[in-house]
């Protein structure tokens, strides 16, 4: 080896010596970096996606899982939750349910009515969140389905206002589950939500229906994060585990977007299980989506 190459050589070596030294400070940097804080938000599962276990069944498996909450049950069924030391993070039971919903005024006084009997009840037993829908267009316009839902909701926003509550719309996919539903955008939820104005009426933000009807979901969550009182999960498409081999939703991204939003309530995971045993699923959803 000559003198030359032996300089060359060593100073080859000491620049990736440097470069690995500067790589590893980097990475420990980084290391030494705190984690954002976790658990910022509850979890909570839908009653409909466990249709092969009892209540009490989901509730005790459940909360084993890592659940807080079991929702979309009824005002009657919440003792079950309440004795196991559960919440219900959205309280189901709307007369007319997704397709007979606000924007027919037809429907209007079945709803004050339903909400006289139950926000009340709910309220006494702690849960804060009742889950309500625009309904199916049938012909009516974007503005006259606007219109006609804040007639609604100015009929028992007041009722909600008075005992803590919160009526959440929920945002639904148009496009494959629930044809000619009317509440099938943001923009168009955050508008009625502006239209009313009320903290006591905001958005159930779907994460698999708005997938298949916008995309662009991070960008949505941090644009309009005040506007949403809830979330809903779901792998897309199928709206099966969060973590299938098909699953185009990247879980832990949207997770972090939502927790950096300052959202503190509940994350519902609602996907339909496939597996033999339906809470192993759970269990893998609520640790992907802690963050």
């Amino acid at each position: 080896m000559t003198r030359r190459s032996a300089l060359k050589n060593l100073a080859t070596g000491s620049a990736l010596a440097a470069a690995s030294a500067a790589l590893t400070g980097t990475r420990a940097l980084a290391h030494d970096l705190p984690d954002e804080p976790k658990g910022r938000y509850k979890h909570s599962a839908c009653r409909w996606c466990y249709k092969d276990l009892s209540l009490e069944e989901l509730c005790d498996r459940g909360k084993d899982a890592g659940l807080h909450s079991v929702e979309l049950v009824s005002v009657e069924e919440l003792p079950i939750l309440a004795a196991r030391g559960l919440d219900c993070a959205m309280v189901w039971g709307v007369p007319g349910g997704i397709t007979n919903g606000l924007n027919d005024r037809a429907n209007h006084e079945a709803i004050r009515a339903f909400m006289a009997e139950k926000i009340p009840a709910m309220a006494d037993a702690g849960q804060r969140n009742m889950i309500v829908f625009s309904g199916n267009r049938r012909g009516l316009s974007a503005a006259e389905g606007l219109e006609i839902c804040a007639e609604g909701l100015a009929l028992i926003e007041p009722i909600a206002r008075q005992h803590g509550v919160t009526l959440c719309m929920e945002l639904l996919n148009s496009k494959v589950n629930h044809i000619d539903y009317q509440c099938d955008t943001t923009p168009w939820g955050v508008q009625l939500c502006e239209k009313v104005g009320s903290e006591h009426f905001k958005l159930l933000y779907d994460i698999y229906h708005m997938q298949i009807m916008e995309g662009d979901l991070i960008r949505t969550i941090r644009d309009h994060g005040q506007w949403i009182a809830h979330y809903h999960t779901g792998g897309n498409p199928g709206r099966h585990e969060l973590d299938g081999a098909f699953q185009e939703i990247h879980y832990p991204a949207v997770m972090r977007a939502i927790a950096e939003s300052g959202y503190t309530g509940y994350v519902g995971q609602e996907f339909v299980p496939t597996e033999a045993d339906p809470i192993a699923p759970l269990a893998r959803a609520i640790k992907l989506c802690t963050v």
